[in-house]
């Protein structure tokens, strides 16, 4: 069977009161007997104590007995009755061999052994020096409460006094029945008016379950499901905006898909850059692969030409430094590319660096006529000293392989403001003005005869602009007229601030 919504909110509410004055009653009531318990504790002990008293007064007052033993078993009849009279309870005194020596209550003949059953059990805690009791009966109406009698040297026996707790136990009981009325009385009326209560609720949401039944159908809505100001009220409004939402997303569906063809056409383009990408690598790749196989085939026909052994060791000691640099450049584009690298940025001493960059290339400058100059001024970037080397080790090697013999390829520049402003320049071929955007694409060469003939595989510009970006700075290849080229080259002179989350 389904329980509606209201009928569950209901009967929670009646199990939680319930379970609420069961565990107060349960809490009260406890506390009314431990109450009972410490107060009927407190009477009967001061009444012991009232009792013990007593017999010594008389003994030492008003009897010639010189052993309180003796006098305590000869006027046994009599000290209980005058015990009983005192504390206005019934008493019985017993001897420490459990014999009663005198009691008020008549049914009870001096000379016995009593009582039977726990009343023995509490009679023997009584005589070893305790203090015990129990309620006598199944309704618990009387406490036996058995207390040592103490001598002036030595205990005297047992005294027992028969406490009636018929008004603590009425009393306790018009509590409880109190707490069982008044319990059911609230419970039945919390259910009425929680009943009543959460109907309104109930009613809220299933008009809220129909409004968004209506939405899934697809008939949006025009004004608000409940005129509420509650949380309801807010979660109607919401549904109202929701649907009104959804209406203007359908609409611009269209635009959407527009928007997906357009993305496709893209990603076609994509591929085709990257298909042309594959082969362009495969033919920069294949060109120094043909004359490595050409001077190995001829090789094998003329395996004794020394001029031919000659040509070949040089042409293939170029060629297999060509593709090496090239695979080298691809992999470090393509890592660029593809991952995040994780620059290990510094501060670079870039006057030092670059001393150290020209020392490296000073071989192959000599080689080609060229002279290298260095003229920065004392500065320091914010940059990975690896790259920073990649980056002008490239600029460099095209400065001296498009150079003219004897020209110049230099570097200048230094700090401006907070950035490095470095310049690379060269005497060599001039870069045409259509070419200017071109020139850091990959496997982009100006002059492809020239390119084959120093060695450049067009990948040089694009990896130093990737690098550079990696940085945080930028690449620009500056206006010149007549001969040559330059570069001009921005690095952050401090750490960039990463932007705040």
């Amino acid at each position: 069977m389904k329980l509606g919504i209201r009928l569950k909110f209901t009967l929670f509410l009646a199990v939680l009161l319930l379970l609420s004055i069961g565990l107060l009653s349960a809490f009260v009531l406890r506390g009314i007997q431990d109450n009972q318990t410490a107060q009927i504790e407190d009477v009967l002990a001061r009444q012991t104590q009232l009792a013990n008293l007593r017999l010594r007064q008389e003994y030492y007052t008003e009897t010639p007995y010189e052993d309180a033993l003796v006098f305590y078993k000869r006027e046994g009849v009599r000290l209980a009755s005058e015990l009983a009279d005192l504390t206005g309870m019934p008493v019985t005194l017993y001897a420490r061999d459990r014999s009663v020596l005198g009691s008020s209550i008549r049914t009870v003949r001096t000379g016995l052994t009593q009582p039977e059953g726990a009343g023995t059990e509490s009679l023997d805690y009584a005589l070893a020096g305790s203090i015990a009791y129990f309620r006598q009966g199944a309704e618990g109406g009387t406490i036996l409460y058995f207390a040592p009698v103490e001598g002036p040297q030595e205990q005297l026996g047992a005294i027992r006094f028969d406490y009636p707790i018929d008004s603590y136990l009425s009393f306790y009981q018009a509590i409880r029945r109190l707490f069982l009325i008044v319990g059911g009385a609230v419970a039945a009326a919390a259910f009425l008016l929680g009943y009543a209560y959460y109907s309104r609720f109930a009613t809220a949401i299933l008009k809220l379950k129909a409004s968004a039944d209506r939405i899934r159908m697809g008939q949006f809505l025009t004004e608000e499901p409940l005129a509420r100001r509650d949380e309801l009220g807010e979660l109607g409004r919401g549904i109202t905006y929701m649907s009104g939402e959804i209406r203007r997303n359908m609409a611009g569906l269209e635009d959407e898909r527009s928007k997906l063809a357009q993305a496709v056409e893209r990603l076609q383009a994509l591929e085709h850059r990257q298909k042309q990408y594959i082969g362009n690598i495969s033919h920069e790749f294949k060109t120094p692969l043909t004359t490595i196989k050409a001077y190995t085939e001829l090789l094998g026909m003329y395996p004794d030409d020394p001029q031919l052994l000659g040509e070949a060791r040089v042409s293939i000691d170029k060629e297999a430094q060509r593709l090496y640099e090239m695979v080298e450049k691809v992999l470090r584009l393509s890592a660029l590319e593809r991952y995040d690298f994780e620059l290990e940025a510094s501060e670079v001493d870039a006057a030092a660096a670059l001393h150290d960059v020209a020392a490296r290339m000073r071989g192959k400058a000599e080689q080609f006529g060229v002279t290298l100059e260095i003229r920065v001024r004392p500065s320091t970037v914010w940059c990975d000293a690896e790259s920073f080397m990649h980056i002008f080790t490239n600029l460099l090697d095209n400065a001296i392989k498009y150079n003219r013999h004897g020209g110049t390829a230099k570097v200048e520049g230094g700090p401006v403001e907070e950035a490095v402003r470095l310049v690379v320049s060269s005497t060599g071929l001039s870069i045409p003005e259509d070419a200017r955007e071109k020139i850091f694409e990959p496997f982009y060469t100006v002059n492809k005869d020239r390119a084959r003939l120093s060695g450049g595989s067009g990948l040089g510009l694009s990896l130093v602009k990737r690098l550079l970006e990696a940085q945080g700075g930028r690449i620009e290849l500056l206006r010149t007229e007549g001969e040559g080229a330059s570069f001009e080259l921005i690095f952050p002179a401090v750490q960039p601030k990463l932007p705040a989350d």
